[in-house]
């Protein structure tokens, strides 16, 4: 499996940022792919996903109406529009793939080659 993330950068609160990641590995129009974030001290947490089978996709409560996730299956790439950020959307974000979302974010496969993508949110 291999995810390379791009796309980041510092933005101010209330700004926008647009994340991309393409993998290649794997199957990529059938299996789910998601975002996490991380910040140092932290535990990885997952953000959002989409079932690439169906085209399902979910976020957390945190960032449900600002983050979008899409896919585009033909370029085997996986976005995240990140609208209206605030501070503590400040970390590493990094993209997975899994069979299939769920609620709990658990066994995804991540490609610990990645550097991720980082997004500082700073006035």
């Amino acid at each position: 499996v291999q995810l390379v993330e791009s796309g980041g950068g510092l933005a101010q609160p209330g700004g926008s940022l647009r994340l991309s990641c393409v993998g290649s590995g794997f199957s990529f129009d059938i299996n789910a792919l998601g975002w996490f974030r991380q910040v140092p001290g932290n535990e990885r947490g997952g953000v959002c996903c989409i079932n690439n089978s169906d085209g399902s996709s979910s976020c957390i409560d945190a960032v449900k109406g600002r983050f979008t996730i899409s896919s585009d299956k033909a370029s085997n790439k996986v976005y995240l529009q990140m609208d209206n950020l605030k501070p503590e959307d400040t970390a590493t974000y990094v993209c997975g793939t899994h069979p299939r979302c769920s609620d709990d974010y658990k066994g995804w496969t991540w490609d610990s080659r990645g550097q991720g993508a980082q997004v500082i949110v700073s006035a």
